[in-house]
């Protein structure tokens, strides 16, 4: 029996692990596309903080995309993995960089339009997605925030590997999984997409229209 109706089902439960955050003045929710956006809208919108989107793509390996040399973030950020890209072509790094940088600039412009990137530094950011498996994407997302100097990162996620909360325990300041169920029984315990409307796919975006979702994010704090 799944934990979890469906994602916003998930993005309430998780807010009341969070509730302690409500009113907070500087806090800040950050969803990362694309499952995570429709749990974080009611996380935002029970905590009283604004929302938005931080994209991270991976910077594939030329001829092996699956494993990563590197990723770009929103804000213009850019890691890269110095023991894999040593073995890369200049020319093919270049390639892979910037195709990484046009896909993050596409995904951008069709969750967020115009509006530039969220300010983060000095601020309680609250990162956002619909579960871990391996983490890595949050891994990433969690590196790139870094670099833009948050006051505190929150990763948050309705269900997660223990492993995985565990490991990004050691590297945020506050780790929320409402749920870490044995792996036999992760499956069936994922946040259901039925009723969801497709909302872990960019239709859910356009259906929602996420622009006027995500309210306008105050200057960043001095």
């Amino acid at each position: 029996m799944a934990l979890y109706r469906d994602r916003r089902d998930a993005g309430e439960k998780l807010a009341e692990a969070l509730e302690d955050l409500h009113g907070k003045p500087d806090l800040l929710v950050l969803a990362l596309p694309r499952g995570g956006v429709p749990v974080a809208e009611p996380v935002a919108r029970r905590l009283g903080a604004p929302l938005d989107v931080y994209v991270v793509r991976k910077i594939g390996f030329p001829g092996h995309e699956e494993l990563a040399m590197g990723a770009v973030a929103s804000g213009g950020v850019v890691i890269i993995n110095p023991a894999i890209v040593e073995q890369v072509p200049e020319e093919e790094l270049r390639w892979a960089l910037e195709r990484a940088v046009w896909e993050l600039k596409q995904r951008e412009r069709l969750y967020r339009g115009d509006r530039p990137p969220p300010a983060v530094a000095g601020r309680t950011v609250v990162l956002v997605d619909d579960g871990l498996a391996t983490g890595a994407t949050m891994r990433a997302a969690v590196e790139a925030l870094r670099r833009q100097r948050p006051r505190e990162t929150i990763v948050a996620v309705p269900i997660a590997s223990p492993e995985s909360c565990e490991a990004l325990a050691r590297e945020v300041d506050r780790v929320v999984c409402a749920a870490t169920p044995e792996p036999s029984m992760a499956k069936e315990s994922e946040p259901s997409t039925n009723g969801d409307r497709g909302e872990s796919s960019g239709e859910w975006l356009a259906q929602h229209s996420l622009r006027s979702v995500f309210a306008p994010c105050p200057p960043c704090p001095r």
